[in-house]
């Protein structure tokens, strides 16, 4: 497994980040500590999640199959470098969600309970709240940190004004700040190169992309159709919005003679701002395939092939102006 370091700060991660979404409600909790404990094997330290995974109001289902995985010892916790987000609802009473100081502490505390662990090793707010201004996000996280019940922190969903504003509000405060962004991008969903990444490499945050294969699309779809696997109707209708596009790619991943889906993981490997992709596997089998990922190298030929079929963005303003 590759290592490096998480934007500029000194914590090294893996090159590939075990996503957890699907632990709960996907996934069965014995498949989910089968998962967890193929991923060390495989070097893989890296683990997202967040307080509303599992998708039952205030419950943090996936958040408590990792503290029963922690709890089972053999130096499972201290091996990984965990991070989860806040933001989303966890009760219908006011302040039980967003970034309010009073909900980040409680939050925090919350999710410390279900992982059972007595850190967080990175804190992620899962939106931006235009709500909270930076000064009280800040003053609320540097407390926890004082309290040693958090070591870094980190945004996800956030525009690149959005990340300038909070780094500047940081710097005043004289704190570390953002070290890392967690956004949407992918070969077909390419507009944080717009603002996201140059803010990124600026102020040298890693960024963790989610959705890295845009839900499936990149994934071999069209060969996994013709073997007769079904799509659900969102899928459906994207793969009509993008057919000629994939159908482009997985002829181009054919040539190359890899998986379609370790294809477009390794494109992302290779975007200098990247540090390690989200994977989302729901079998160890799963988790398995996309470590081929690693292993393969596009040179400048390849990924000049690729940016034809999904062109991407300049660095604004000179996308739109000059």
């Amino acid at each position: 497994m590759d290592y490096r370091q998480l934007g500029r700060t000194g914590l090294r991660v893996s090159r590939l980040c075990l996503g957890t979404m699907n632990f709960g409600p996907l996934t069965s909790e014995d498949d989910s500590f089968a998962i967890m404990d193929r991923a060390h094997e495989l070097g893989i330290n890296f683990f997202d999640s967040a307080n509303v995974y599992g998708w039952k109001l205030g419950e943090g289902i996936t958040e408590n199959i990792i503290g029963r995985w922690f709890a089972q010892g053999g130096g499972r916790r201290e091996r990984t470098v965990i991070a989860t987000k806040l933001y989303g609802d966890m009760g219908g009473w006011p302040n039980e969600g967003r970034l309010s100081a009073l909900n980040i502490r409680r939050a925090c505390d919350a999710s410390l309970k279900r992982m059972q662990t007595d850190y967080i090793d990175l804190y992620q707010a899962h939106h931006v709240d235009r709500n909270t201004p930076f000064e009280e996000f800040w003053e609320a996280m540097d407390i926890l940190k004082q309290q040693g019940k958090i070591l870094y922190v980190g945004s996800s969903n956030f525009a690149g004004w959005h990340i300038a504003k909070a780094q500047e509000s940081a710097r005043r405060r004289s704190s570390l700040g953002l070290v890392s962004e967690q956004s949407h991008y992918n070969l077909i969903v390419r507009a944080a190169e717009l603002e996201v990444i140059p803010a990124c490499e600026d102020y040298g945050l890693g960024l963790i992309p989610w959705s890295p294969l845009a839900g499936g699309l990149l994934g071999g779809i069209l060969r996994k159709i013709d073997k007769g696997r079904s799509a659900s109707d969102t899928i459906a209708k994207e793969l009509e919005k993008h057919r000629d596009k994939i159908e482009r790619y997985e002829a181009f991943c054919d040539e190359l003679g890899e998986d379609p889906a370790n294809v477009g993981l390794a494109w992302l490997l290779h975007q200098k701002a990247v540090t390690a992709p989200i994977i989302g596997p729901r079998t160890v089998d799963q988790l398995d395939g996309t470590t081929k990922a690693l292993e393969i190298t596009l040179d400048e030929k390849a990924l000049a092939r690729i940016d034809e079929i999904f062109p991407g963005f300049k660095t604004s303003p000179e996308e739109y102006a000059w």
